[in-house]
């Protein structure tokens, strides 16, 4: 409706501008937006001062001028000059009731457009390594892009959510031998072993490790048992535990290179059933408490095949014929830095291996191959230095680097009674998502998560997800939905008839208030969906709610006259309406009752 009546106001000003313009400047672009003050109007216009060095006029009198042609339109109240030459628009009253009508047949649908064009986007997002359950700090990043999901297929764009799923690198074989270890301890009775193989401090040593070794050992009985001196043979020795320096973290880090290496040795071909037994229990795990969130995946993307498709070899040896690689100190390097980047990459190790950086080039240009005409990354905030090298490559490859969007999420900071609690992995000291889940419920944990800008620091205080008052913005949006089922139950007509209701007794100043804050949502959608925000939804939903309480406790609804009684049901029910539309984007509920 807002969309409409924004055409319809920059239609009148363009009329108004040929009149007063030469034909060169009549076709300038005409700018409608909302005042930052409700008081200045329902939409505002800067046309004359955007034009007024051009046309040579001061612009409060080219702004006179404009408004003196400016046609004559039913949806219009009035308009007039404000500040250095803004023209401000205030509508009449049945055009900001007419958006009570559209969301009543509009219903579902209502807030969606066609501004995306259907056009082909690819959202990654989550994409945690499988290496432990999904914590606090990654359900952000699966709310903000769930929800971003819901809100471009709103826009119009045709949406494919993916999660990269790091299965090839080194976090997974820490995983496997983590789990192997584990097993070793449960499985020996000093039959095999001299003495018992101490446990890497910086192996993944969460109780799902243990789990995992215990339903290995279930399964595969003795299968997987090898002798501690063999799995040990040949590790560097360990520095004091009590150091803290880089050479210590480097002695740490090569003992347990030397220990997966040992495994995969000593296990031949049963390292691979290992891995990807692992491997399995983690997606499953990860890929349950997600959709269990109301996350999902179209796509399960497998780094593994980027590699057994050859992709990663093809990609580096094209950048090679470009002439973006070159070699020093054995490693083959990608000039990153011809494309704005700090610094030249390695794409190729001295070894051989290739580095994540080149299976992540191979990943982009697999999105592009796919024929996505729209990347968007969800990338957590300390990845802000990844864009420049990631965007370099895919110009490197001829791909237009513009097509690529990085949305970028804070972590967000638990807190109980004061308390900050961590969150790592390998050390296995981490809230869980599901955890998390179970405390607040589902709709807190969504709606917590997106209530501001994704890339802005996110503390998320418990007692408030928790607590059922008007301070809790989840409680108090649901609410208003609640109230609204309740008064149409005590109603007792039928809903689909409120659309024929005669809206002309809505006359109050709450009343025009709350209709024009309807409008306002098919124009929040489009601005949302522009700028990769679902927090506008959300801020919006609290808006409406507050105006809806607002006018429900100022005025009794079920009066005696029938016909007020029903225009005011019939926006009541709009505004249950647009919540319900509003609460799907951000995938939280809209309980009848509470």
């Amino acid at each position: 409706m807002s969309q409409d009546l924004k055409s319809h106001l920059a239609e009148l000003m363009r009329a108004a501008l040929r009149s007063v313009a030469p034909a060169e400047v009549a076709t300038s672009e005409i700018h409608i937006e909302r005042p930052k003050q409700a008081t200045h109007g329902d939409f505002s216009c800067n046309l004359a001062m955007q034009l007024a060095r051009t046309l040579k006029r001061n612009p409060r009198q080219l702004a006179q001028l404009l408004l003196a042609e400016l046609p004559k339109s039913a949806l219009l109240s009035s308009a007039e000059i404000a500040g250095a030459g803004f023209i401000n628009f205030r509508l009449h009253p049945t055009a900001r009731l007419e958006a009570v009508r559209r969301v009543l047949e509009d219903g579902p649908s209502f807030g969606c457009s066609a501004v995306g064009g259907r056009k082909k986007v690819l959202v990654e997002f989550v994409s945690a390594n499988p290496t432990g359950p999904l914590h606090v700090g990654h359900g952000r990043g699966a709310a903000y892009g769930g929800s971003l999901c819901k809100l471009l297929a709103c826009a119009g764009w045709e949406v494919t959510s993916e999660y990269y799923v790091n299965d090839a690198g080194r976090q997974m074989d820490i995983l496997a031998v983590s789990t192997w270890l584990r097993y070793l301890a449960l499985a020996d009775h000093g039959s095999n072993a001299s003495e018992p193989i101490p446990f890497p401090s910086n192996a993944y040593k969460g109780a799902y490790v243990t789990e995992m070794a215990r339903q290995l050992l279930a399964t595969q009985g003795e299968r997987y048992l090898r002798s501690a001196a063999s799995a040990i043979a040949g590790t560097p020795g360990l520095p004091d535990p009590a150091r803290t320096d880089t050479e210590a973290a480097q002695q740490r880090e090569a003992h347990l290179d030397a220990l997966i290496a040992n495994a995969k040795q000593l296990l031949g071909g049963d390292w691979k059933d290992v891995h990807s037994y692992v491997l399995g229990e983690q997606l499953a795990d990860c890929r349950n408490d997600l959709e269990e969130s109301g996350v999902h995946f179209d796509v399960w993307f497998s780094e593994e095949s980027l590699f057994a498709s050859g992709l990663v070899a093809r990609c580096v040896e094209q950048l090679d014929k470009a002439g973006h690689l070159y070699q020093q100190d054995g490693a083959c390097w990608f000039r990153s830095t011809a494309f704005g980047d700090e610094k030249d990459r390695v794409v190729q190790r001295e070894n051989g291996q290739y580095t994540y950086f080149a299976s992540d080039i191979a990943y982009h240009l697999n999105k592009y191959d796919r024929g996505f005409q729209r990347l968007i990354n969800v990338w957590g905030a300390d990845h802000h230095g990844y864009i420049p090298r990631v965007k370099g490559a895919l110009a490197a490859l001829g791909l237009d680097p513009e097509a690529l969007d990085v949305a970028l999420v804070q972590f967000a900071v638990l807190y109980r009674s004061g308390r900050k609690a961590q969150m790592s992995t390998r050390s296995g000291e981490f809230v869980t998502l599901r955890t998390l889940r179970e405390d607040v419920g589902n709709d807190a944990c969504r709606f917590f998560y997106v209530l501001r800008k994704s890339d802005q620091h996110l503390d998320f205080d418990l007692d408030l997800a928790k607590s059922q008052s008007n301070e809790n913005p989840v409680y108090y949006i649901q609410y208003a939905h609640a109230r609204v089922c309740s008064l149409l139950a005590l109603w007792g007509g039928e809903p689909q008839t409120l659309a024929n209701t005669d809206l002309g007794r809505l006359d109050g100043s709450h009343e025009l208030a709350l209709a024009a804050r309807l409008g306002e949502f098919p124009e929040t959608v489009e601005t949302a969906a522009g700028e990769l925000a679902p927090h506008l939804i959300a801020f919006y939903l609290k808006e409406l709610a507050a105006e809806f309480h607002s006018y429900y406790n100022a005025e009794r609804m079920l009066v005696d006259e029938p016909a007020l009684r029903d225009a005011r049901i019939a926006l009541a029910a709009a505004v249950r309406q647009v919540i319900r539309n509003g609460m799907a984007i951000l995938g939280v509920s809209c309980p009848e009752s509470m």
